[in-house]
């Protein structure tokens, strides 16, 4: 067998070293001295290709922002919702720094910091000595370096050309090295020493998700990077080596032990006495921390309104002013500083909050909703749910979702909730339209419709629609009926809106043309799904519609009910109001788009029925008598009594007040038993009103326009006699809903 040789002279690789130890010696001296050219006439194989290399390195450093996090406020601009980030950092000044912590960086990282030129010829010299006789390697970085290689590292991630953490994490080239030198004699030649350091101490990671000084000292101690002691100090410097290793708050030992480190450096390079040394080393670094380390960010952590912080990150994600895909959007959102001023006023979502969970049903997988927004602008001014919002949540617990039920799938949130009766004001108000009255009469006394008659509907094939089999339960009619007895007669339109009388609305379409009610929620943006149909506008092919069998979401239903609150002008529901960056660059966000669909005659004749509806509910008399402020709105409920809502309005605030199962299929109430008078009236609007009238006061609460045929001038009483019931002999107006087909 040959004899083994000698690494050092076996292979190529030593012709390497000899050549990288010459070309560094001589490269080392240059810098130090701020020569950066020409090598060259060094002469040399080694100084020739350092030359060669040099002329590739940018002349420039070049910086990008760093990333910082975003951080979500409500319309004051001053309450936090929640922070969004990849880098927990937050830049602070020279004076907001301790000393000791700068000197314990120093005294561990770049002891000659303040001597050399941003290339310490000496520790370069030495670290190539030790390579080229040595199988381990040692580095020579200074912090001035250590800084320019950080923020190579920032403009990568942020240009989209790396990783930070792979970056930080490979192994160098020697060109690597030499273009760190290059630059850091620059850095030094534009910048400071405090500059420098400064900058180096808001730029490092610091464990985890944590950068710079100023998030690791609360992250670890909650206390600001001003306020950090020795060992404190040296726990931060000393992580710095092995940022996931000799983290306290992982692995307290191992950062004990390089905290003692960084001390003795400390003591050794006399920044701290021998006793402060001592005092430091002593103390019980796993003692001294935080009881609970907290980097949780994004809607999970905010502080309140989750479901509204989600909701306003789906407008963001969907906006191409934040950028050209989703993945630009969520670089901005997580890296860019931006300041998020939303919609959400903080008392109002306080007051939703409160009552939603006050008014949370006692049945399995049921929940209690409210969404409120401004009819004027179509701002979101709160969104509440009873159930608890976490999208990592992998239990049994129905109770903890980040389904969004006030909203549809494209904000995470599902495919509604069959509306019931508060589609009813749609067929009046088209009624109306078409050039008839609320005042108008119409046969409720019908029960029952044949399969194949045909009912008119100008905009379907052929001009009109068929009944078909197979609507309703009965094998030969289509069947409804009315939940108030004797209510199968003739009646008006307005009668039978306020009593929610089924056979009335039924009536009312089929002597008017369906397309003529499709028409009037297609402009007041009504969408909704129906068995097999997909989400869509609603459709004139299915007659029963008009009972609310459709699933519609309760945002897209209360910014329908807004434009009653607002004339007949509809608005676009928006939540963001401002976005800037850390730069102080202001993005363009939606503004407030309204349109004008609904003659307002037209809403306020159909306003005049549902005035009385709110104000008549006798929950109303048995919290303050009267009704303290101008409202209106209209109840629903479907047959399974699996979904009770209030859509109701003043005339600064419209909210949707829903109580239901997060399913929609089966009943809510255990093992289906429904307690007596359970409707929208005793269920749904008992939490639309105990909020309200908290809220409503807050904005414009004037009355609501008369219509210019109305013979009543009052607005607020002496209806009694108008809907009374006793020549129907019984019932109730505090009944004020139905049993809705859902079919």
């Amino acid at each position: 067998m040959a004899p083994r040789k000698s690494p050092l002279f076996d292979t190529a690789t030593t012709v390497g070293k000899i050549m990288s130890f010459l070309g560094i010696s001589t490269l080392c001296g240059l810098l130090a001295a701020g020569l950066v050219f020409p090598l060259a006439a060094t002469g040399g194989a080694a100084a020739t290709a350092g030359s060669d290399i040099l002329d590739e390195v940018p002349a420039e450093l070049h910086e990008e922002p760093l990333s910082t996090p975003s951080h979500m406020y409500a319309s004051d601009g001053e309450t936090w919702i929640a922070t969004f980030y990849e880098e927990n950092r937050i830049p602070v000044e020279s004076d907001d720094i301790a000393q000791t912590m700068k000197d314990a960086m120093i005294a561990i990282e770049d002891e000659r910091f303040y001597d050399h030129g941003g290339v310490d010829a000496q520790g370069v010299a030495r670290a190539a000595v030790h390579n080229f006789t040595s199988e381990t390697q040692q580095g020579a970085s200074t912090l001035t370096m250590q800084y320019v290689n950080n923020v190579l590292n920032n403009a990568a991630v942020v240009t989209g050309e790396g990783n930070f953490l792979a970056a930080g994490i490979q192994e160098k080239t020697y060109a690597d090295k030499l273009r760190e030198m290059k630059l850091a004699v620059q850095v030094e030649q534009e910048m400071t020493k405090e500059e420098i350091l400064v900058s180096y101490l808001n730029i490092i990671m610091l464990g985890g998700v944590n950068y710079g000084v100023e998030a690791a000292a609360q992250y670890y101690w909650g206390i600001s990077a001003a306020e950090l002691n020795i060992q404190q100090a040296a726990t931060l410097a000393g992580i710095v080596q092995a940022p996931n290793y000799y983290r306290p708050d992982l692995s307290p030992e191992a950062a004990e032990n390089r905290r003692n480190t960084v001390l003795f450096n400390m003591y050794d390079q006399e920044y701290i006495t021998e006793e402060e040394y001592e005092e430091a080393r002593n103390t019980n670094l796993e003692e001294s921390l935080v009881d609970e380390f907290d980097n949780e960010r994004g809607c999970i952590a905010a502080d309140f309104a989750s479901y509204f912080c989600d909701y306003a990150i789906q407008d963001f994600m969907m906006n191409e002013a934040f950028g050209e895909d989703e993945e630009q959007r969520q670089q901005l959102l997580s890296r860019g500083g931006l300041r998020i001023v939303t919609t959400l006023d903080p008392d109002m979502q306080h007051h939703a909050q409160d009552t939603v969970e006050q008014h949370q049903p006692g049945g399995t997988h049921a929940a209690a909703l409210i969404n409120s927004m401004d009819p004027q602008t179509g701002d979101i001014l709160a969104m509440a749910q009873s159930t608890r919002y976490d999208p990592n949540d992998e239990s049994d617990d129905w109770n903890s979702t980040s389904m969004n039920m006030n909203v549809g799938s494209s904000h995470n949130g599902g495919n509604g909730f069959q509306g019931g009766s508060i589609l009813k004001p749609f067929v009046a108000a088209a009624w109306v339209e078409e050039g008839n009255s609320m005042d108008d009469t119409v046969d409720a006394s019908q029960t029952e419709y044949e399969y194949g008659e045909r009912w008119e509907a100008s905009c379907m094939d052929g001009g009109s629609v068929t009944l078909l089999q197979g609507e309703g339960d009965d094998p030969d009619h289509y069947s409804v009926s009315n939940v108030l007895d004797n209510t199968e007669r003739r009646m008006s339109v307005d009668w039978g809106l306020f009593h929610s009388i089924n056979t009335a609305t039924m009536a009312t379409a089929n002597d008017m043309d369906l397309c003529a009610i499709t028409d009037l929620t297609n402009r007041l943006g009504i969408e909704g799904t129906s068995a097999d149909i997909p989400l869509g506008p609603l459709r004139a092919d299915t007659p029963s519609f008009v009972l609310g069998s459709a699933s519609i979401t309760p945002l897209v239903m209360n910014r329908a009910y807004a434009a009653f609150a607002n004339d007949g002008t509809i608005c676009t529901p928006r939540s963001l109001l401002e976005i800037t960056d850390a730069q102080g660059n202001e993005y363009e966000v939606p503004e407030s788009d309204c349109e004008q669909v609904v003659d307002p005659d037209v809403v306020a004749q159909v306003n005049d029925t549902m005035i009385n509806i709110a104000e008549q509910n006798l929950y109303v008399g048995q919290r303050d008598g009267d009704a303290p402020f101008p409202m209106a709105g209209k109840t629903g409920t479907n047959h399974r009594a699996s979904g009770m809502s209030f859509q109701g309005y003043t005339e600064g605030i419209a909210t949707s007040a829903f109580v239901t199962r997060m399913d929609d299929n089966n009943n809510m109430w255990d093992e289906g038993n429904v307690p007596d008078d359970t409707y929208a009236g005793t269920i749904a609007f008992p939490v639309w009103y105990d909020y309200m009238r908290e809220v409503a006061p807050s904005r414009d609460t004037g009355d609501f326009r008369q219509a210019d045929d109305s013979p009543f001038d009052e607005r607020r009483s002496g209806y009694g006699g108008r809907y009374s019931m006793s020549e129907l002999g019984g019932g109730s107006s505090s009944s004020d809903d139905d049993d809705d087909d859902d079919d």
